[in-house]
């Protein structure tokens, strides 16, 4: 699809809203909720956020195979979604093939983004990855430009992406628990997620579907891919001596289980804000992450470190999203 194309789409989303399950259902019939949508859908997806990333640590703690930490996450997601639909509480589309070759591509993309995000973890302290995803946005924001037709960034925008890029420089020099397996990993993620933010988002736009929807294929087509990756780690024989413990059986269960919420809420704040402003807004949601962090973990960065890691958040609030180009002709 070409920009123009992607242009006019976007000219034409609130047509494509009404017959989304999400806008048509629950939220349209909620008058307060729909008002504030987009203030909701940030506190419920910085809720899960700013818990996900400690959560997922404690899970990878007690059960160093993140691929199996992840096909259950995702097999709980599908099944969630597949009971809720049963109950009616929530209304999910099927799978339909036209559906299943777009999202095929984003179970990939999602997969990857999670998957070394989890290995991240495994290496290294949770202030290593929040530091890496602070300098996430300039690049997401040069992407918004060239593919999803977003003006560039303003000047105040610009000197605020800037700042979080200078503040994630000085952590990597003050860093006193630099791992080179953890930064490989790292900068593995940063190629992945750049792709994972930009594609969901043109795919979130393009096909009509409600956030449930996509929760439900994006996990249930990524099961296949995950079972791979693990056997490709090895993962499988590390299972045959794991002896399961009480925290191990409560960490997953409670990262399966804010996965759900995850999966949704960003699903649902992706259709709604642009991809750079969805990675600004993820990046805020680490400073109660920081926080939980610094009361659980004895493996944190250093004082200057730390400092380094406020000035890359603090420079988030700064941050304003850039507009749509071309709206004049696209609405003659």
């Amino acid at each position: 699809m070409s920009n123009k194309d992607y242009m006019l789409n976007m000219s034409n989303k609130d047509k494509d809203v009404e017959k989304n399950p999400d806008a048509g259902g629950w939220i349209e019939n909620n008058p307060a909720i729909k008002q504030f949508g987009v203030v909701i859908a940030i506190a419920f997806y910085a809720a899960c956020s700013s818990t996900m990333l400690v959560i997922n640590k404690l899970a990878v703690h007690f059960l160093p195979a993140p691929a199996i930490v992840l096909f259950f996450q995702l097999a709980t997601s599908a099944i969630a979604v597949l009971a809720f639909d049963g109950f009616g509480w929530i209304k999910s589309e099927k799978l339909v093939w036209e559906k299943v070759k777009p999202y095929a591509a984003v179970s990939i993309a999602f997969l990857g983004a999670i998957f070394t995000n989890m290995k991240t973890l495994q290496y290294a302290n949770v202030e290593t990855f929040i530091v890496f995803r602070s300098s996430t946005p300039i690049v997401i924001a040069l992407l918004d430009y060239f593919f999803l037709g977003r003006e560039l960034p303003t000047m105040r925008s610009w000197a605020s992406l800037l700042l979080i890029v200078s503040g994630a420089i000085a952590y990597v020099l003050t860093d006193s628990d630099f791992t080179v397996r953890a930064y490989s990993w790292v900068c593995l993620w940063f190629v992945v997620f750049a792709f994972d933010q930009v594609y969901i988002k043109y795919v979130c736009d393009t096909v009509a579907m409600s956030s449930w929807g996509r929760v439900y294929y994006t996990n249930l087509l990524s099961l296949v891919p995950v079972t791979m990756l693990g056997l490709g780690f090895g993962e499988h024989h590390l299972m045959m001596d794991f002896t399961w413990t009480g925290p191990s059986v409560y960490a997953l269960t409670a990262s399966c289980a804010c996965g759900v919420g995850m999966s949704y809420s960003a699903f649902w704040l992706r259709s709604i804000v642009s991809a750079t402003s969805f990675t600004v807004v993820g990046i805020m949601c680490k400073i109660m992450t920081v926080i939980v962090n610094l009361l659980i973990w004895d493996k944190h960065a250093s004082p200057a470190g730390l400092l380094a890691l406020s000035v890359c958040l603090g420079a988030g609030t700064f941050y304003q999203q850039a507009p749509l180009r071309e709206s004049k002709q696209v609405t003659k």
